[in-house]
């Protein structure tokens, strides 16, 4: 019984050096089923009829070369959307349509629900967006300053592992304590960044970050166990906080590879710890120097977003215009301030309504777009990221891999690589398309995993099996599941709820991991690990599912554009 708690101890700890923290839609294809109203300009003469099939399903069929507009009797809901047309008879056409300068400009519909009839699969672009121009602005170096806090995510949740056994304390309160600083993190990272903006939280939340890490590497264990909660609330605020900045500050055409950086600077960050812990084999209590090496980063931070620009939505939703131009002047360039200041009053235009509360992301009119966010990062750990890195050890060492850190080293490698190569795809593949291929590419290699496991015909190749399914599930989750849905949220999450709704979804996420890494070893123990993959088989295959019916693509939108689209009107 010892041994096995040791053992769960340790294995909590390294998921949680590997915890994927793992936070924009081409246009709406959306879900039948839309609650309250939508506004907008439509602007072209359209050539299919289309039907909305639902939150994220629009089927294409191809017509006798027009775009009609069928006006059913009945409402379909959306989260909170609902769709008006000017007209309440089925067939109406859509005509008159214009596209302004970033995004869509539709006229005032106004109907009950509106079904568009096709034939030829789904449709990516429901309305093209008009292209964007060369910026004389800078949005890269701030970009970069906001990664310093997922650096510091990934190396406070890795500098764990390469310590572990030359901390001579409980390492369950190492462990929880983390854990539950981070939950506590994530669900006030929300309010942090609504009242103070995003850069003054980013600086306030410099302060558990620096003080945690110092504190880390005290002589007394109450001391350590204090430095790391505060690391684990620095974190969690961390985990909400950059996702949102980076989505509000990056320009359309790029959001999506700037905002899976995060993802890839959190696996940099995981190998920098790993890297860190190379001289503990020489000296023992190099580990010190390990915890304490992060309150560099977290002063670097602190500094970096003292001139840093704020984000320009958030300054509009105070009231402070001048300020907002400055910042879309340093961001994006002088000669894109009138267009995305106008982009920011159309979005507001006719809204008057304060900041939405907590309760609020609970209402009839938010929940349905909230519960996507919970149910992406409640997938993304119950698809079981955490337990296979985790066990890769053990199927590295059953293909002669013996050295621990050679195998987490090779795990976070596929992890990186992975990452990189969906931050270059992101905006031109789409958010959709990646989670549906990662988790679909997930539930295969998992599969292969949990046949390589039980199957005794495959007993004697089990060994390169399940390393090849191991490396495989790893780039899969890279691929999709780890950096798309921090970066998705933001986008199809209202401008009123953005931060609370992302801080609620990250809550989830780590909950979600304390969950896995409290039952793990036990599910392992009574079912094996066969079984308990070919459940983490089925997990993904439930995500692919889920994914194709209520996920939304916002590749090419902006912000603005989508929340126009998705906007409810009571």
């Amino acid at each position: 019984m010892g041994n096995f708690k040791a053992e769960h101890h340790r294995f909590v700890d390294r998921f949680l050096g590997f915890a994927h923290h793992t936070l924009d839609f081409n246009l709406v294809k959306m879900q039948a089923s839309t609650h309250g109203s939508v506004n907008g300009k439509l602007g072209f003469d359209v050539q299919n009829q289309k039907r909305v099939l639902g939150f994220g399903e629009l089927r294409n069929r191809t017509s006798t070369g027009r775009r009609n507009l069928c006006i059913a009797e009945r409402r379909t809901c959306c989260g909170g959307l609902s769709l008006r047309s000017a007209a309440q008879v089925t067939g109406a056409k859509l005509s008159g349509l214009r596209m302004g300068s970033d995004g869509i400009s539709m006229a005032t519909l106004k109907a009950r629900s509106v079904q568009a009839q096709a034939s030829d699969g789904d449709v990516e672009n429901l309305i093209p967006s008009k292209p964007q121009g060369k910026s004389s602005g800078t949005v890269l170096p701030y970009v970069g300053v906001a990664c310093l806090g997922a650096i510091l995510f990934g190396y406070h949740l890795g500098v764990v592992n390469g310590a572990l056994e030359y901390l001579s304390i409980d390492l369950g309160w190492v462990v929880s304590t983390l854990l539950a600083g981070a939950t506590v993190g994530s669900l006030t990272g929300g309010s942090l960044a609504d009242k103070f903006g995003r850069t003054k939280a980013f600086q306030l939340n410099a302060i558990p970050l620096a003080i945690g890490a110092f504190f880390a590497t005290a002589q007394s264990v109450q001391t350590m166990i204090v430095g790391r909660l505060l690391a684990g609330i620095g974190i969690g605020i961390t985990s909400a906080i950059v996702p949102l900045y980076i989505s509000e500050i990056s320009p359309t055409e790029i959001r999506g590879t700037l905002g899976s950086i995060n993802q890839l600077f959190i696996c940099i960050g995981i190998l920098v710890a790993m890297v860190a812990g190379l001289p503990l084999a020489a000296n023992p209590l190099w580990w010190r120097t390990m915890f304490g090496i992060a309150v560099v980063p977290s002063v670097l931070l602190a500094l970096g977003m003292v001139v840093s620009p704020e984000s320009p939505r958030w300054l509009f939703q105070q009231g402070k215009f001048s300020e907002a131009e400055k910042a879309i002047k340093t961001l994006f360039g002088k000669e894109r301030v009138t267009e995305v200041m106008d982009d920011l009053r159309s979005a507001a235009q006719g809204s008057v309504e304060p900041e939405a509360g907590w309760f609020d992301l609970f209402s009839s009119r938010y929940w349905k777009v909230v519960s996507v966010g919970v149910s992406l990062f409640f997938l993304q750990q119950m698809a079981g990221i955490n337990a296979a890195v985790y066990y890769s050890t053990s199927v590295f060492r059953s293909a002669g891999i013996t050295s621990d850190v050679a195998a987490s080293a090779l795990v976070g490698l596929a992890n990186v690589f992975g990452t990189a190569i969906a931050s270059s795809l992101m905006d031109k593949q789409g958010r959709k398309s990646l989670l549906l291929g990662s988790f679909g590419g997930m539930a295969a290699s998992m599969l292969l995993l949990s046949l390589s496991f039980t199957w005794k015909a495959l007993a004697p190749y089990s060994a390169p099996l399940s390393v090849t399914g191991t490396f495989l599930y790893v780039l899969s989750f890279a691929l999709g599941a780890g950096p798309v849905p921090a970066l998705l949220l933001p986008e199809i999450f209202a401008s009123r709820i953005r931060a609370k709704a992302v801080s609620l979804s990250l809550g989830m996420h780590w909950i979600s991991n304390f969950v896995i890494g409290l039952y793990f070893l036990s599910f392992v123990t009574k079912f094996g690990i066969g079984r308990v993959y070919f459940g983490f088989a089925g997990v993904c295959l439930l995500a692919v599912l889920y994914i194709a019916g209520n996920i939304v693509e916002t590749k090419g939108r902006s912000l603005e554009e989508i929340e126009r689209a998705l906007s409810v009107v009571t």
